[in-house]
């Protein structure tokens, strides 16, 4: 009887760990649907040429430390956000308004960290577009600057 009653515990404590693995395994998350990938360092010299196409236009990227970096942004896109994004430059959510960008050329910044987020520019004048919703115009610059709410 005192065998059957350990072979029981055994038993019964196998498949309690076997069930709580199949709930882990069951529970894990999936990838972050609505999330573009993840920007990399892309621009890695100042002055630098990235991609290819009959519009172009320049791109400035400052950090939280004021460090500026410059590209030449050549593409056949139709909106900036589209541009930079296919490149890799730029990353974040996609919201019901557009892209939330989080990551500028492997540069994040966390709003929710230390209230930094990334400030999109045309002209040198605060944008009043998205990114994403931002055609490209001949003659105008484009920029992206860490900034603290």
């Amino acid at each position: 009887m005192k065998s059957n009653y350990r072979f029981i515990k055994r038993f019964l404590c196998i498949a309690l760990i076997v069930a709580a693995a199949l709930v882990a395994v069951g529970c894990a998350q999936e990838p972050d649907k609505g999330k573009t990938p993840a920007a990399e360092v892309v621009i890695q010299t100042d002055g630098e040429t990235l991609g290819s196409g009959a519009v172009s236009f320049p791109l400035t990227v400052v950090d939280g430390d004021g460090g500026e970096i410059h590209a030449e942004i050549h593409t056949d896109k139709e909106t900036v956000g589209e541009a930079l994004e296919d490149l890799g430059v730029i990353a974040g959510e996609e919201t019901p308004t557009g892209i939330y960008v989080k990551t500028v050329n492997g540069i994040t910044a966390d709003y929710d960290a230390d209230g930094a987020y990334w400030a999109f520019y045309i002209d040198g004048a605060y944008a009043q577009t998205g990114v994403d919703a931002t055609p490209i115009t001949e003659g105008s610059s484009y920029a992206f600057q860490v900034e603290k709410g």
